[in-house]
């Protein structure tokens, strides 16, 4: 259990360097550049979700910026999230390719950028190039995704900035607490992608079981454990419905036990690549 603060939609963790990131966000792999994503980020703003995930390679970055565009919230209340892909990888490319994103995306500035996966010989000149972007603040917070503990400790040892952010693979199969106890202690802030093992965590007896015992769908108590695990969830939907339900999640609260439960299903089963065996 975390000691982080949840309230209610707007709610947020702080990173290392003051910047708020929402709790909840909304997902957008697979969603196509169309109309799709375009409404999708629509009704998460106008729901209430202020942190949209996107990235270069799920080829949707247009369609999200004309959802943002088109929403009637205020670019400086979203906290618009991309990552940079393996093969624009290395210090110039990856500088070329922030300013790509936000061209698709007809943004001034990202909220949170990230290294989509560590790529080997790679991932720290990429880093040196999302602290220049830092530095430069054309981002406000720079972080990674899918890196484990070695590839943490391989950028903290010569980095300027600690990463504020890891982005995960996370869900009831793929918990690896030790990474989180080691991003915790390294103040960097943990986030799950896939939480519901796309779509696989709706067949566990034991979710379907704590969703009658706390009268919620299976997606809500998945939402609430990872918020209570002091993780950052970002599910994906594109229907209405569905964003909707899966912001009902603030009126009720896991027990330790069944927090601890949930945490015990480990079995590093995953649903995408692992790290180290990623063919780039």
């Amino acid at each position: 259990m975390s000691s982080k603060k949840i309230t209610d939609i707007k709610g947020s963790f702080t990173l290392h360097n003051g910047v708020a990131m929402p709790y909840l966000g909304l997902g957008t792999y697979q969603a196509d550049n169309e109309q799709e994503v375009i409404d999708s980020v629509k009704d998460a703003l106008e729901i209430g979700y202020w942190h949209i995930d996107t990235a270069s390679v799920y080829k949707n970055e247009e369609g999200v910026g004309k959802g943002i565009k088109e929403s009637a919230v205020a670019r400086e209340d979203i906290f618009v999230v991309s990552k940079v892909w393996n093969t624009d990888q290395g210090y110039d490319s990856t500088i070329q390719a922030f300013a790509d994103s936000l061209e698709r995306l007809q943004l001034d500035y990202l909220d949170l950028y990230l290294i989509h996966w560590p790529v080997a010989g790679k991932y720290k000149d990429t880093w040196k190039a999302l602290e220049y972007l830092y530095a430069q603040k054309k981002v406000r917070a720079i972080g990674v995704s899918n890196f484990l503990q070695h590839h943490l400790e391989d950028v903290l040892t010569d980095c300027k900035v600690v990463p504020m952010v890891n982005q995960m693979e996370f869900h009831p199969y793929v918990v690896q607490q030790d990474l989180i106890d080691f991003c915790t202690k390294n103040t960097i802030q943990y986030e799950a992608w896939s939480p519901f093992m796309q779509g696989k965590v709706f067949g566990l007896n034991i979710c379907k079981e704590l969703a009658e015992k706390y009268n919620k769908s299976v997606a809500q108590v998945i939402l609430r454990w990872n918020l209570q695990k002091g993780v950052v969830t970002i599910p994906k939907s594109v229907h209405k419905n569905r964003i909707v339900a899966n912001a009902a999640i603030f009126d009720f609260e896991l027990s330790k036990e069944d927090v601890a439960y949930l945490d015990s299903l480990d079995r590093g089963e995953r649903i995408g690549p692992h790290p180290d065996h990623f063919d780039f």
